[in-house]
């Protein structure tokens, strides 16, 4: 018994002194600690590196390992092929995403585990959308929500309203939305949804019976502690009502969507991502000529934030074609099109009864406008491979995405191969994001300081990745590690 009692006693003392070395282990190390020189981040000793090595990545036919972080990128882009091979805007998104990633995974094979896992979404619910229009006509629509990572905290994300929405275009941007919302440093998940329902050619009771059933399914999906939805293209203040006043009445907690100031956030913090490149460079958006691709809510607020800068917005589009001020959109030129634009369905066009100086779809294509920056609003892959070329040609210095993807894969790379700064949506997109973590009572300054952080981790960790100045791979990177080294703590969910 007293051999018992005294082993029992060594144990204890045992057990005593390993939980004081780790602690003051974790507490040494917590003062240096962060994504890139922790010894528990990307930087592992040889033998750990070794032992992930050695794992094969995939046993669906056999074991697959790989070697280097480019092939590892590369079975990752595949099995996201052989999943997913009709969803091309997903397909594009894994592709560039991946790309970005293989330092990692060469400098420690495990991450490149954590990926396949973050390849495929938490949850992807799709219903229909049941509604009666005016003419009591029983009509359909398709609703989506990707609730894709959770590792950081509660789903937050947008809806998007519009026919262009789809299986793969919600999948595409779910996606993006994990780098997007991790890269900002605050405790928020990702997801988007929408419906393919077009609010553009409805009348205001149309919109409000379609938001409550669309609300009444995604109610059950969504809650302060579970998913946020911001607003997005086609989904501005009204709706996001509708569909609240729907949740609500369903689920009776308080309001945890976003206030009513949050639509000009995205925006904003756009403009101040431009100013903060151009400062880097040396450079401020003082008398730049910028185009704006885009006349929405986000891209009238990129308009008032430039003139706030000193800057000389000069187009604006919207599908029935394009405005361009020759001499610049001034403060109550702005107001005018605002005043067009805030009523539902009203186009561009009417624009130019309002101003003598206006051109309307002259020159015919809007690329060959001259500029100095183009801030593309509208939707993804609004500039491809030849919208790219012509606005290098027009002496084009700078393209910053305000919407998920607005540049095509193919265009990023000329886009760098001639020159010209890109502020990618991975980064310049976290308006949503710092606003809702905000709180209501964020001013602009607060947005700008937020901004300014972002960019200093981003560029930081697009150097340390040796891709110095590539601020699209130092985003990435930055946002995986944070969502990553979260999922290795949870283990396998």
């Amino acid at each position: 018994q007293l051999r018992s009692s005294n082993a029992t006693r060594s144990v204890l003392a045992a057990f005593s002194q390993q939980q004081s070395m780790a602690n003051r282990s974790f507490s040494s190390g917590d003062a240096s600690k962060n994504l890139l020189t922790h010894e528990e981040g990307v930087h592992q000793t040889m033998k750990i590196s070794k032992t992930w090595r050695n794992k094969p990545l995939f046993r669906r036919q056999g074991d697959v390992r790989f070697k280097t972080g480019m092939e590892a990128s590369n079975l990752l882009i595949r099995e996201s092929l052989r999943r997913d091979s009709h969803e091309q805007e997903y397909i594009d998104s894994v592709t560039s995403v991946m790309q970005c990633l293989s330092p990692i995974f060469d400098r420690n094979p495990k991450y490149a585990f954590v990926a396949k896992t973050l390849i495929e979404p938490e949850r992807f619910i799709q219903f229909r959308v049941a509604w009666i229009d005016d003419m009591g006509v029983n009509r359909l629509n398709r609703g989506f929500r990707v609730q894709y990572s959770s590792a950081l905290g509660p789903y937050a994300g947008s809806l998007h309203l519009g026919p262009h929405v789809n299986h793969g275009v919600v999948h595409a941007m779910a996606f993006d939305n994990i780098f997007t919302n991790a890269v900002t440093g605050f405790n928020l998940g990702a997801a988007v949804g929408g419906s393919d329902f077009n609010p553009l050619d409805k009348s205001e009771a149309e919109l409000q019976r379609f938001c409550q059933s669309y609300a009444t399914e995604l109610a059950k999906y969504i809650g302060p502690d579970q998913d946020i939805p911001f607003s997005g293209i086609g989904c501005g203040k009204e709706e996001i009502g509708f569909i609240y006043g729907q949740y609500k009445r369903i689920k009776p907690t308080g309001n945890f969507m976003e206030n009513l100031n949050m639509d000009k956030a995205p925006g904003y913090t756009i403009v101040h991502f431009t100013n903060r490149m151009l400062e880097d460079k040396g450079d401020s958006l003082q008398g730049k000529r910028v185009m704006i691709v885009g006349a929405g809510t986000r891209a009238r607020a990129v308009a008032q934030k430039l003139l706030d800068y000193g800057a000389i917005p000069i187009t604006m589009t919207d599908p029935s074609g394009h405005v361009y001020e020759p001499d610049g959109i001034t403060e109550s030129k702005l107001a005018t099109i605002n005043h067009i634009k805030g009523e539902r369905g009203a186009l561009l066009g009417r624009y130019i009864i309002s101003s003598t100086s206006a051109e309307f779809n002259h020159p015919e294509n809007l690329y060959d406008i001259p500029c100095d920056i183009c801030i593309a609003c509208d939707g993804m892959n609004d500039i491809s491979d030849a919208e790219a070329n012509a606005l290098a040609d027009h002496g084009c210095k700078m393209v910053v995405e305000g919407a998920q993807s607005s540049v095509t894969p193919s265009a990023r790379k000329i886009l760098k191969k001639r020159g010209l700064m890109y502020g990618p949506h991975t980064m310049t997109m976290t308006g949503p994001a710092i606003s809702h973590a905000l709180g209501k009572d964020y001013t602009d300054e607060d947005l700008k300081r937020e901004a300014d952080r972002v960019y200093a981790e981003v560029k930081s960790t697009a150097a340390e990745f040796n891709a110095r100045g590539d601020l699209y791979t130092g985003a990435n990177i930055a946002g995986f590690l944070r969502v990553a080294n979260n999922m290795m703590l949870q283990g396998a969910v």
